[in-house]
């Protein structure tokens, strides 16, 4: 360095100003070797930078402290190095933190709410079971009653004997009667099998008794076209009830107040013998059970306003059942009066 100086005396020398205003004054020990970094400096640490004040500065051997960590309520884990608690399962299992949707090492499962997604599916099982069930039910009674009226429709020696035993008439009206109330009323008694059905195998016969004997003072041919009207008529009225998206259960209460209006009416015509009257009366009746017969199919799907749980196939199959039975005697009524 002497050297240097010599060779260079006007700029290495102490009193140039450019190496003043570079360099800065001469420092003392210039041209010592620069210091080993793997010891502890033997000067003074240079004073940290950048640190707010009021917090402790840097340590001996670095030149500034960590910074304070903001209190967090939901920060579960040390401030410094992040270190993951031991959680439950294998170790290093990164799927072990990730809930009771993944079980262990296996994917999670897309049916965990299986209350949810299943119970949608298992009401509209459990409701196309009732309904075949009640429809199943529907089809004998009707069988049965049907050839009961075919019976005594075309067998001579029965309408003889229905003309000349009128009392058996009002004896399977009063078992007809009886079984209705029961079937009707006691709620427990028509869910408890295999009485329900005994009960409504007793009220079928009785009531298919009383409709071959009315279908024997009519002849064959009002009572052939009167079975066909009723079968269009509550085959339509139930395809109709099945797709439509009119509700019909809302208007439950209006039919029964012209169901009591149409008993008025009928205690009228005991009384006023005359043909329109009557055609008229059957026309009413006929309308107001076809009205019933769409509510009670209805009441069979469950996505209306009233529905009939599935344990009351019975009751469900008896409400048709009548209602069938009462259009098939009104619309007889009106053929009949008609061709007099």
């Amino acid at each position: 360095m002497s050297q240097d100086k010599n060779i260079y005396p006007g700029l290495m020398g102490e009193n140039n100003p450019l190496h003043n205003n570079v360099y800065g004054p001469p420092q003392p020990g210039f041209g010592i070797p620069p210091p080993n970094y793997t010891q502890p400096a033997p000067y003074g640490q240079p004073a940290p930078y950048g640190q707010p004040p009021g917090f402790p500065q840097g340590g001996p051997g670095f030149g500034q402290g960590p910074y304070p960590q903001m209190p967090s309520p939901q920060a579960p884990y040390p401030a410094g190095p992040y270190q993951q608690p031991a959680q439950p399962g294998f170790p290093g299992d990164p799927n072990a933190s990730m809930g009771d949707g993944y079980h262990g090492d296996v994917p999670p499962s897309y049916y965990d709410n299986e209350e949810f997604t299943n119970s949608g599916f298992e009401d509209k099982s459990i409701r196309q079971a009732f309904i075949r069930k009640v429809f199943l039910v529907l089809t004998v009674q009707l069988m049965v009653t049907f050839s009961f009226v075919a019976v005594f429709t075309f067998v001579d020696d029965a309408k003889l004997f229905v003309r000349r035993n009128p009392w058996t008439y009002y004896v399977s009206y009063a078992i007809f009667f009886v079984s209705l109330i029961t079937l009707s009323c006691c709620g427990e008694f028509r869910r408890k099998h295999p009485w329900n059905l005994v009960a409504l195998s007793i009220l079928t016969l009785s009531l298919s008794y009383m409709v071959g004997m009315i279908a024997s003072f009519y002849d064959t041919e009002t009572v052939i076209m009167a079975v066909g009207i009723t079968a269009v008529v509550c085959f339509t009225v139930v395809l109709f009830s099945l797709q439509s998206k009119y509700d019909f259960t809302s208007c439950r209460g209006v039919l029964f107040v012209c169901l009591i209006v149409l008993l008025l009416f009928s205690i009228l015509c005991i009384f006023i013998r005359h043909r329109i009257l009557h055609i008229v009366y059957a026309s009413l009746g006929a309308l107001l059970f076809t009205c019933f017969l769409a509510v009670d199919t209805q009441l069979l799907l469950g996505n209306k306003k009233l529905a009939l749980s599935p344990e009351e196939y019975i009751f469900a199959a008896l409400n048709l059942y009548t209602d069938i039975i009462n259009i098939f005697l009104y619309i007889l009524a009106i053929v009949g009066r008609s061709r007099e």
